[in-house]
């Protein structure tokens, strides 16, 4: 395991105080790769909180160009990088504040052409991609190649929040087999809104890495902040699911796939 400098274990002091955390959570932290989907109000918020807690390497996939509506939310972002990749801005900002992670950042979208290069090339992933197609895609490789997954979406005022153990916990597919209608563009949205679920996501990573404490296996969080009301919902997998169940097809897929790194 990755040892820590003395830059480092000043930087993390408070956080290594933390009971059942310590030295061991933080060097967990450093040797792990998190990638972060849709790096946006809700994937930047969360990808800053990674940084900021130590996290080795962030690879950050998001295509498009920043637009003056993102700014709302979008807080890795600065009024004169409008018209820009977003992306590239996302990794300049987080590295000004931790220097001692390392970023990737792909400008692009995640497709069946990339998904399995990307996946494979962290230890999990974050999925706050803005519609379903990108959602599903990156679920079927999480599962193919049994990686882990945060999975976080918003609309409005509402939110949901599980992580996902392919072959133990229900996949995207089992909880969402119809598709909600959140994947519009026009969606509305306050980036506290986005902040508060993004610093969540943020958090069910750091537990899933470091075992700090039980993240969210089997249960959907669900919030819904115009009321401030939270709730847990158990989860079941569906053994019949075309992505993870007994018959699906991922043990083939996943032999068959040429394995490469980001």
């Amino acid at each position: 395991m990755i040892d820590l400098t003395p830059t480092e274990l000043e930087r993390y002091r408070r956080q290594i105080m933390l009971p059942n955390f310590g030295e061991l959570a933080q060097k967990r932290l450093k040797s792990a790769t998190v990638m972060v989907t849709g790096v946006g109000g809700l994937g930047g918020t969360a990808a800053l909180y990674l940084a900021v807690a130590g996290v080795g390497r962030l690879i950050l996939v998001r295509g498009g160009d920043l637009r003056m509506d993102d700014m709302n939310r979008q807080i890795l972002m600065t009024h004169e990088w409008v018209g820009k990749p977003r992306v590239f801005k996302a990794k300049e900002t987080l590295e000004a504040i931790n220097p001692d992670v390392e970023i990737t950042a792909i400008n692009d979208y995640v497709t069946a052409e990339n998904v399995d290069c990307l996946v494979q090339s962290a230890d999990m992933a974050l999925d706050c991609a803005h519609n379903f197609t990108e959602r599903d895609l990156l679920n079927s490789a999480c599962v193919r190649w049994r990686k882990p997954m945060v999975e976080a979406a918003m609309d409005g005022m509402e939110a949901y929040l599980t992580t996902i153990i392919p072959g133990v916990t229900p996949c995207l597919s089992c909880l969402f087999p119809e598709k909600p209608d959140w994947d519009r563009r026009g969606f509305s949205v306050l980036g506290a809104v986005s902040g508060t679920l993004a610093c969540l996501t943020a958090l069910e990573a750091i537990k899933l890495i470091t075992g700090l404490s039980q993240p969210l296996l089997g249960q959907l969080l669900t919030i819904d902040l115009m009321r401030m009301e939270f709730a847990k919902r158990r989860s079941y997998r569906d053994r019949a699911c075309p992505v993870c169940g007994n018959s699906a097809p991922w043990r083939y897929e996943q032999a068959n796939s040429q394995k490469c790194e980001v």
